[in-house]
């Protein structure tokens, strides 16, 4: 009988896998494209077992209202203000007060998330400034440079107190703010 030869079978070329995998994770890499989402940085209180809703009375000098209106116009006490004149408007009422301040946020829901968070960002941007100020004040250098003790200290001298009030009037059917 006729007999068979035995042959190899090649072995498969994998000296090119490596090169190929890399291009591609590459080519992964730069096509698509990363969405950065926008978001406030805010440190709650921590959830009580026992929540008790207490009332308080607050004295109205010692408040400062924002309002965004749907057109995206910005309100203070109910009178017109520029984006621009919050920061110096915000440390000007911060600073006197100390702890005893509130500052109140009301947007309405049709209003753009970017003027809501430029409203946002100039508000923490004042906060920012009167820390560091105090800061240069007590230690010589900027709140960010300063130790943990030392931050903790010149925030309990001038806390963020940022109050946010919500309308629930329509909250079923109303969808969130434009973007």
């Amino acid at each position: 009988m006729f007999k068979r030869a035995k042959r190899k079978v090649p072995g498969l070329n994998t000296s090119s896998t490596a090169d190929i995998s890399f291009m591609l994770l590459i080519l992964f890499l730069v096509t698509t494209s990363m969405e950065v989402d926008n978001g406030l940085e805010r440190t709650l209180p921590p959830i009580e077992k026992q929540q008790k809703e207490i009332q308080s009375m607050v004295d109205e000098r010692l408040v400062l209202r924002f309002q965004i209106l749907d057109n995206n116009k910005l309100l203070l006490n109910n009178k017109p203000i520029a984006l621009a004149t919050v920061r110096k408007t915000v440390a000007n009422f911060v600073a006197p007060k100390g702890k005893e301040h509130i500052i109140q946020l009301q947007a309405d829901s049709h209003a753009s998330y970017n003027t809501y968070f430029s409203l946002q960002n100039e508000i923490v941007a004042a906060y920012n400034d009167l820390r560091n100020k105090r800061a240069e004040q007590l230690y010589g250098k900027l709140y960010q440079l300063c130790s943990a003790e030392q931050q903790e200290q010149i925030a309990d001298e001038i806390p963020q107190r940022i109050s946010e009030v919500y309308t629930t009037e329509n909250a079923k059917t109303q969808k969130g703010g434009n973007q």
